[in-house]
């Protein structure tokens, strides 16, 4: 479920450098890590949306639970998460540090998350922001 929060990293992430590819989650990924009702949306449908944006160049869909399969693969000079978190802290930093990339983590707007949007249409008060 693409929303203002997304839009928002995104952006930011594509002012850090020349060409934005997005790594997304497959939809087993999602359920094995989100639970069986997850994704909302489906892998092919979120690709389609994101390259509909005009911050994004490419996206790249992987299967595996986290994204270092697919990082060793593109091998970026700059490495984009969100999160609310420090970069040490993600599993995928010490792999993009040895080539040389740059670990960046935005973080998040306030009050815009796939899962408070499930949550609220789950609990019937689908206006409320």
């Amino acid at each position: 479920m693409l929303h203002p929060g997304h839009l928002e990293t995104l952006r930011r992430a594509r002012d850090l450098g020349d060409v934005l590819v997005v790594l997304l989650n497959s939809d087993d990924s999602v359920s094995r890590l989100k639970g069986p009702s997850r994704p909302v949306v489906g892998q092919q449908d979120r690709a389609a949306l994101l390259m509909g944006l005009r911050d994004v160049d490419g996206v790249l869909v992987f299967d595996e639970d986290d994204p270092r399969t697919a990082l060793d693969r593109l091998r970026p000079d700059i490495w984009v998460k969100g999160g609310d978190y420090t970069a040490d802290l993600l599993p995928e930093a010490p792999l993009v540090r040895s080539w040389g990339g740059r670990v960046e983590v935005l973080s998040y707007l306030p009050g815009h998350s796939t899962t408070g949007i499930v949550d609220r249409i789950t609990a019937g008060n689908v206006d409320a922001h």
